[in-house]
């Protein structure tokens, strides 16, 4: 991991001096204490999402933090698409070197297509999708919202958590399940602006089930469950319950938690007879879930890649890395994500919402 980082960190400020060198360029007109002015308001941009996350812990004014991190955020796409613009800009002019003003072009390109991937995040799918099973369920079936990566924080506030509160109660839910990361980095926005006053809102009969994600660990696991003890939210960790209709609900602990239990431990708390749903953030190690039985698995944590092209690593790292899949004998979606972490941006990927109505299969 921390290879990757530090490769990604090189990456990152090697692009970045790419485009300021081609800035400068564009500057050559200006005065040199105003090149000097616009330089250091560059690299404080360029290193601004850095910053917020060294100081997502300090008590700071909520709009000073939010500012660094949105403007770090959408920085970090902008570095790699205009990166992208500026090699076809710059490529293009050797063959055609009458091509002027390229930056421009360049400019102008990704800024068009940021806006484009504004616009598709902020509309996320309502996938619905109908699961039959060989296994008694009382009455009609259940109705079942899923969603996953929510990431409330500085990046997603108040103001879009009802939005996505609303989102899932237009649904008129039996039941509510979250896949982890419903908290991004800190807890510190969530109570500055009292979102748990937001996720009271949330209604479904047969009650609202959690897991933890990796986030709840990097925001701190202890305070991220005294925060949801506050909420109408279950977190279930490595523990099993079954609803008034039979369904059961295994709940993994994540990854992160390198003890947690294995699923054949938490099955033996389970009757294989009766319909079983997994919750597990992280969606590994699916053909053994599909080998093990479980009716329905629900995962998020992949965003699938967020952005292209980072949507290609993740169809290669993951066995299923977005959207639904019946296998031989296991029904498993893995969520791309209600919200997304960092850059408000949903390029070549699709912010989703799950709708499943689980019912039993007509003879």
């Amino acid at each position: 991991m921390r290879i990757f980082f530090l490769i990604f960190l090189l990456a990152y400020v090697g692009g970045n001096v790419y485009i300021f060198i081609r800035t400068l360029q564009m500057l050559s007109g200006f005065s040199l204490a105003m090149k000097i002015l616009l330089s250091v308001i560059y690299w404080l941009v360029a290193f601004s999402l850095v910053i917020a996350m060294l100081t997502r812990h300090i008590d700071m004014p909520v709009i000073l933090s939010k500012s660094m991190f949105h403007i770090g955020s959408v920085w970090l796409v902008f570095t790699l698409y205009m990166i992208f613009a500026l090699l076809i800009a710059d490529v293009t002019k050797i063959f055609v070197p009458s091509l002027n003003h390229g930056f421009y072009y360049a400019l102008g390109a990704t800024c068009c297509l940021l806006l484009y991937g504004y616009y598709n995040y902020r509309h996320p799918q309502v996938n619905k999708i109908d699961v039959s099973l060989d296994k008694p369920i009382e009455g009609n079936g259940i109705n079942i919202v899923a969603v996953s990566d929510v990431h409330l924080g500085y990046g997603t506030g108040k103001a879009m958590l009802k939005e996505y509160v609303d989102m899932i109660n237009a649904q008129h839910p039996d039941l509510i399940l979250i896949g982890g990361d419903l908290i991004d980095n800190s807890l510190t926005p969530l109570y500055k602006e009292n979102m748990a006053e937001e996720l009271a809102q949330l209604k479904a009969p047969l009650g609202i089930y959690m897991v933890p994600g990796n986030h709840e660990y990097i925001s701190g696991i202890d305070e991220s469950v005294r925060f949801l003890k506050d909420t109408p939210i279950q977190l279930l960790r490595d523990s099993v319950v079954t609803l008034p209709n039979g369904v059961q609900i295994i709940g993994r602990d994540d990854r992160s938690n390198r003890s947690r239990h294995s699923l054949p431990t938490l099955l033996k708390q389970a009757d294989r007879s009766k319909p079983i749903i997994l919750l597990d953030h992280q969606p590994y190690n699916l053909a053994k879930t599909d080998s093990l039985g479980i009716d329905l698995q629900f995962s998020g944590h992949t965003h699938h890649g967020q952005i292209w092209p980072i949507s290609w690593v993740t169809d290669r790292i993951y066995e299923q890395s977005h959207g639904y899949r019946k296998w031989s004998q296991s029904h498993i979606y893995v969520s791309s994500g209600l919200s997304l972490w960092g850059p408000p941006f949903r390029i070549g990927t699709n912010s989703d919402m799950a709708v499943f109505h689980l019912n039993q299969m007509a003879k």
